[in-house]
């Protein structure tokens, strides 16, 4: 794939998935100044999941039959339909509908882009640099969607805040998918593979059948738990350390500022470091952080576990992303990246309510070394990660 190429397709995830990013943010703030309670406003924080969770799969198989373009016009249509409904019916309702329409055009968005870059690479050392480059477009959103929302809510309007800024907030939220597929829509997409003739009819679960990707999907899983589990508890154990809201936000800034700084090193290390390897040094380094962090009393000592648990992370997912594209057959990318998203966002959902449970029991330190006993036993899972030559 040409650098060209990639970041305009880079780009296009940007815009896609930041749409979803600022309508988190616009929402739930309109939600609130319209009266509704934070429980509602809880749920409908959680409906830009949900979907992600239940067509994953379809999206996939989706991407796997009719290649790149069309599912990506098709997630554009979605997530400008979803911005552009609250615009024109500014009520609670029609946010739960652009919630479900904005998440789930992000999830199929992130299937398609995903499998297209992966095919579009010709060895594995370019497959871990292109996801390394790809890895860094949700960071990015993650930063442009709110960043801009909150802006054009504080000075679009007559007033901040008023309904005129938030009907503009969500005009230009419902512009960015359309820039999406101007960027997009030039890409070269490789010929489809047609499944081999006279083969049986498969289901993705078929795909969990094969030991190595079953051990993949268990890693990343592993990987996104420790994730969560840092974002979850990190905020509980500062507040019994008596350490301030704003210091706990800048703790948490500087493992996303980490996570994001890691993958625009990685393609520059591609060629001398396995996928294996990596995973492995993430898995063993967060294992370590995790035992150190609840015997830490000091924002500064927090801090660094922080930026160091966000150096292993953020390099995870580029090299989960080769692997599961070498291992698995090339006519059935698409549902094995739908599998990998299913799995990860019914993990996200679950795993706090399970965090929660088990803090209430055995004490916030008890989570974090609990987390940090099942990763480093999980080691022995990525030891045996391999890719048949």
């Amino acid at each position: 794939m040409k650098g060209s190429e990639l970041l305009r397709v880079i780009g296009a995830q940007v815009c896609l998935h930041a749409t979803m990013a600022g309508m988190r943010l616009a929402t739930p703030l309109l939600a609130l100044q319209l009266g509704y309670s934070a429980a509602a406003v809880g749920v409908l924080i959680a409906l830009f999941a949900l979907t992600q969770v239940f067509l994953a799969l379809p999206a996939g198989r989706f991407a796997d039959r009719h290649g790149f373009k069309r599912p990506l016009w098709l997630s554009v249509i979605a997530a400008s339909a979803g911005a552009g409904l609250v615009l024109v019916f500014p009520t609670f309702p029609m946010m739960c509908v652009a919630a479900l329409l904005t998440g789930g055009a992000t999830g199929a968005t992130v299937i398609a882009l995903q499998r297209h870059v992966g095919r579009s690479a010709t060895n594995a050392t370019q497959l871990k640099r292109v996801f390394s480059w790809l890895a860094i477009a949700p960071a990015v959103a993650n930063f442009v969607g709110p960043f801009v929302a909150g802006l054009l809510i504080d000075h679009a309007g007559r007033a901040p805040a008023d309904m005129l800024a938030f009907r503009v907030c969500f005009a230009v939220m419902a512009a960015f998918p359309i820039v999406c597929w101007l960027l997009a829509r030039g890409a070269h997409e490789p010929p489809r593979t047609a499944p081999a003739a006279g083969a049986v009819p498969t289901r993705a679960w078929d795909l969990l059948r094969e030991p190595m990707f079953r051990r993949l999907l268990f890693v990343n899983w592993l990987q996104s738990s420790s994730w969560d589990v840092h974002a979850f508890v990190l905020p509980v154990l500062g507040h019994d350390r008596g350490i301030s809201a704003s210091v706990i936000g800048s703790i948490l800034g500087a493992f996303a500022i980490a996570a994001a700084a890691i993958r625009v090193l990685l393609p520059l290390v591609a060629s001398r470091a396995s996928e294996r390897s990596v995973i492995l040094s993430s898995t063993l380094v967060t294992a370590a952080v995790f035992a150190v962090y609840p015997l830490l009393d000091s924002a500064w000592t927090m801090g660094l576990c922080s930026v160091i648990l966000g150096f292993a992370l953020g390099a995870v997912q580029p090299m989960v992303m080769s692997m599961l594209h070498q291992i698995t057959p090339h006519a059935r990318h698409g549902e094995a990246l739908g599998l990998r998203l299913m799995t990860i966002n019914a993990s996200s959902v679950a795993m706090p309510m399970l965090f929660g449970s088990i803090g209430a029991l055995i004490g916030i330190a008890g989570v974090f070394w609990v987390v940090g006993g099942v990763v480093a036993l999980g080691a022995r899972a990525t030891w045996g990660l391999k890719v048949s030559q």
